[in-house]
């Protein structure tokens, strides 16, 4: 069975937060992490008293009533559970790596099939994923496709080949980055298909905030949307900025009065363009703004955190942009 439903997904195998008051703690179960597919979610296992190592071929049991080969991801760790959780039932054998094989060739087969039955009724779908379901005997193909779609002729044909009831899944295109996995313009694996366990929304102000240049080949993901990373440092970048002043600012320096060109917010240095010299960078520290007539001058960048007015009134941070689902 190579299909992505989780053996023992479901009210059984999750875990509680914690004990209510009075209720008696949950016991320790020795945790494993296991993966159906190379960029499919980890789930976890009572691995009983084995000792498994990552890359380990095991045997789980699932809610089909069969059982499945899985790869260790997580070794494995005592923590509290409420059983009854899916089981490890043993490490794999030479029969169940040539089961699981077999079971990959199927699942190959009726993806080209699939593949090739689309195309050939002109449907603007992308399937990427079968997923074959031997217990239950149901067969899953998920689909990317940017409208509504009859695939009704389609699940038919599917459904003679591969002789069990089959389901369509349509995802977005995040949700396929996910799935099929790929490496990033970082050269890592991408961050969806390997620890993230949810999509944050991502916004094109946060690339504005890093001074990263607008460019879609940069900013954007495999899956063609902004990149899921661009939130990992936003909370940084926004608190450091308080301590500068913004670009366009006329600001006193060492060298006299000039406006600000633009700002090394994680260095703190400031860029600064004269009318009479060419620009200089100087540390944040050695500038201060100019207070419009009549307004105290602050003691410096850092005034923006202290109480009173620290910028011109009507002037703040600009609205948020629509996040990218």
């Amino acid at each position: 069975m190579n299909g992505e439903r989780p053996p023992g997904d479901g009210p059984r195998a999750e875990v509680p937060p914690g004990p209510s008051a009075g209720a008696v703690a949950p016991p320790l179960v020795p945790l494993v992490g296991v993966k159906l597919a190379p960029t499919g979610r980890t789930f976890a296992c009572d691995a009983g008293k084995l000792a498994l190592r990552v890359g380990d071929h095991v045997v789980i049991d699932d809610d089909d009533g069969g059982t499945s080969v899985a790869t260790v991801a997580v070794a494995s760790t005592l923590r509290a559970a409420t059983p009854p959780l899916p089981r490890v039932l043993r490490v794999a054998d030479a029969r169940d790596l040539a089961r699981l094989e077999a079971d990959r060739r199927r699942t190959a087969d009726a993806l080209s099939f699939a593949r090739e039955r689309a195309k050939a009724r002109n449907l603007p779908i992308k399937i990427f994923r079968a997923e074959l379901h031997a217990g239950a005997g149901r067969a899953t193909f998920t689909f990317a496709a940017e409208q509504r779609v009859d695939f009704r002729e389609l699940v038919r044909d599917l459904a003679s080949r591969v002789h069990a009831r089959v389901e369509m899944r349509q995802v977005g295109v995040r949700d396929e980055a996910k799935m099929v996995g790929g490496i990033g313009s970082c050269g890592l694996e991408l961050c969806c298909s390997t620890f993230l366990p949810k999509f944050a929304p991502v916004s094109i102000k946060m690339a504005k905030n890093q001074n990263l240049a607008l460019n879609p080949t940069k900013v954007s993901g495999q899956c063609g949307r902004l990149k899921c990373c661009l939130v990992y440092e936003e909370a940084n970048y926004v608190e450091a900025a308080k301590r500068l002043p913004r670009a366009g600012k006329r600001v006193t320096t060492p060298e006299g009065v000039g406006r600000v060109g633009d700002v090394d917010v994680l260095r703190e240095r400031v860029r600064v363009y004269f009318e009479d010299q060419p620009p200089k960078v100087f540390p944040a520290a050695d500038v201060r703004l100019v207070s419009p007539p009549g307004e105290a001058s602050p003691p410096g960048p850092e005034a923006a955190d202290a109480p009173g007015p620290s910028r011109p009134p009507g002037e703040g941070a600009p609205p948020d942009d629509t996040p990218h689902e």
